[in-house]
């Protein structure tokens, strides 16, 4: 654990004190649960990456498409 995040954990802590244990169990639950799901999400996330633009184009004809799409305007800064 980093420095940084020792403080972090300290800070919350002392914030938790003055909650009754009803709070503190609900905290508890959905901490755990955002771990649990954190976990799972990160590597479906990961893995659901690869292959995430389909297209039939070459790839030279898509930069070509990208390219030629680009608009600029021309401005006096006029510093």
């Amino acid at each position: 654990m980093t420095h940084a995040e020792r403080h972090i954990v300290e800070t919350y802590s002392e914030l938790f004190e003055s909650l009754s244990s009803v709070s503190k169990l609900e905290l508890l639950e959905r901490l755990a649960k955002s771990i649990r799901k954190g976990r799972k999400s990160n590597e479906k996330d990961f893995f659901s990456s690869f292959g995430g633009f389909a297209s039939e184009k070459p790839a030279e004809e898509i930069i070509k498409d990208i390219r030629e799409s680009r608009k600029f305007r021309s401005k006096d800064l006029k510093i």
